[in-house]
């Protein structure tokens, strides 16, 4: 059964009211309880104590929308199958990163555990075929499917390091999915997609600068999961399979930008990838002059490039597949380049 374009709308409009309004309930809630981002002089961007507990807005409002939707519309048992394949190792990570929001964690464990985790969901993904675009060999689907979900899930996590960089990119991610996965039919993947891009822009009201509320691990984290299995099952059908395998590599261009940066940048000075720091795509566009909130907006706007892109070599792939593959690819080392030649000395933001 597919869904008109208007229902998927107003599933992603009801989801952003939900957050919306959730958001300023956490915020009072992690007030109460003293759920704080305090400031750190190595890591740190902000200057005040900022609460925590956005990413459980977002973590309810996603899992409320979806399981709602599916409710109402088309439950089966396989249908919700397929939606708990995701939405229940995004909580369960999500969880964990709201544990290390509060008490803290070491880097290892986290990594156990989303390893673990992708481990799980990269065998439903292959026991019920619902991978993309598969390469035909359980070794090798297995593999990247977990190195994805673990390097995306990371990704978006280190990503979230200036007021609105995270929700808003993800936001604008989610919207070119929820775009192909409605064009190609694919019923769970565009609810998902239109879900979170309402979940993120309804966040995003409370977290563009300067923000009152931040999602943290357990929102970033629990994103992380969403994005990176979505962009798994995305079947754009588009061939050579090369093509197809290149749409969500440029939908995630820009987080995955941001960690090739920051982590090239520290193995290079000799510090711990896992090591936080201001090295990250935001930073450096502050240092060089960006306001705050400017380098939020011009983070957001190169997503939608890459975006674009994706979106070109999904709708025509035969004539312009090619130049766009190049111009992608090249772009983005060009802005590789141009990132790592900004020194990575810690700065304070302004917004």
């Amino acid at each position: 059964m597919q869904y008109s374009l208007r229902q998927y709308l107003l599933l992603g409009a009801i989801t952003f009211i939900f957050v919306g309004v959730l958001t300023p309930a956490m915020r009072s809630l992690a007030i109460r309880i003293g759920a704080f981002d305090a400031p750190n002089i190595a890591r740190k961007v902000h200057k005040q104590p900022v609460p925590y507990l956005g990413g459980v807005a977002i973590a309810i409002g996603i899992v409320t929308a979806s399981y709602g939707a599916l409710l109402y519309t088309d439950f089966s048992m396989r249908t919700f199958s397929l939606a708990s394949s995701v939405l229940l190792p995004a909580l369960a990570i999500s969880i964990m990163g709201l544990v290390d929001d509060l008490k803290g964690l070491q880097p290892w464990p986290r990594l156990l555990l989303q390893i673990f985790a992708a481990i799980v969901v990269s065998a439903i993904l292959l026991s019920t075929h619902t991978i993309g675009t598969p390469l035909n060999n359980r070794f090798l689907d297995t593999a990247i499917t977990v190195f994805w979900i673990v390097g995306v899930c990371n990704s978006i996590n280190f990503f979230d390091n200036i007021d609105g960089g995270a929700s808003g990119t993800v936001a604008v991610i989610s919207i070119f999915l929820f775009v192909i996965a409605f064009d190609r039919h694919q019923l769970l993947v565009a609810a998902l997609a239109v879900v979170t891009a309402g979940a993120t822009i309804g966040f995003l009201m409370w977290n563009r600068a300067p923000a009152k509320i931040y999602m943290g691990d357990a929102g970033a984290l629990f994103l992380g999961i969403i994005i990176s299995v979505l962009t798994i099952r995305l079947d754009p059908d588009v061939v050579p399979r090369e093509k197809s395998l290149a749409i969500p590599l440029f939908l995630m261009a820009l987080p995955v930008l941001d960690t090739t940066v920051a982590v090239s940048s520290r193995i290079y000075r000799g510090i711990s990838p896992f090591e936080g720091g201001r090295d990250h795509l935001s930073h450096r566009l502050v240092r060089i002059g960006f306001k705050g909130h400017f380098a939020a907006t011009t983070l957001w706007s190169l997503a939608a490039i890459f975006g674009s892109l994706a979106l070109g070599i999904y709708l025509h792939p035969e004539t312009l597949g090619i130049p766009l593959l190049v111009v992608g690819g090249v772009g983005w080392t060009g802005l590789l380049v141009f990132f790592l030649k900004i020194p990575s000395q810690d700065v304070e933001i302004t917004s």
